[in-house]
């Protein structure tokens, strides 16, 4: 496959997971689809990190245009377009790798909800059985339904921040070899 065509494909495979990221971080922010626990303060910490806004989201979509515009048509033979495809790629990679590690966190400490009457994390003692057994779920009375609602949005998080690792630095090597050893072009009539 043509270097172009192939920074083409990762940047259209980019594009949704980047609005997916920056949609799963939005929501994270109201819980049970209310903006009375955002208003309270009373949202998980790790949303404020916003992983998914910041790291999957913008970090990548910007590298995603830049790699699109490389392999499109008339630039496709341009070695210097594919030697800065590698350095937006490595942001793209940064990005997603926080994102990742944001995701791995939230996972690990739980949501942030009310036991009884206080707020806490109850799940943030190292016991990560909630995710396996629902039977804990019930730990939590309010937001309704956030240990489903947290471990939803930041398992896709961290499910989209892989792929997009992967597509990045994929890229890094394919612009690698752009660079290097040129990209194919049709040498048609001009």
């Amino acid at each position: 496959m043509c270097t172009g065509k192939c920074s083409r494909f990762i940047a259209l495979t980019l594009y949704p997971l980047a609005v997916l990221s920056i949609i799963c971080n939005i929501v994270l922010f109201f819980p049970g689809g209310e903006v009375k626990y955002a208003k309270d303060g009373h949202i998980t910490e790790e949303v404020k990190y916003m992983g998914g806004l910041v790291g999957g989201g913008l970090m990548v979509l910007l590298p995603a245009l830049h790699i699109h515009l490389t392999g499109s048509k008339g630039c496709c033979g341009n070695r210097c377009g594919m030697l800065l495809s590698i350095v937006f790629a490595a942001v793209g990679v940064a990005g997603a790798l926080y994102s990742f590690i944001v995701a791995v966190v939230a996972l690990q400490n739980g949501p942030l909800c009310k036991v009884l009457l206080i707020w806490s994390t109850p799940f943030k003692n190292g016991d990560q059985k909630y995710l396996t057994d629902d039977t804990w779920w019930g730990t939590c009375t309010e937001p309704k339904n956030m240990v489903q609602f947290h471990i939803g949005l930041f398992a896709t998080l961290l499910a989209t921040s892989c792929l997009q690792l992967i597509l990045c630095a994929t890229q890094m090597i394919n612009g690698l070899v752009g660079c290097l050893c040129g990209t194919c072009r049709d040498k048609g009539p001009l």
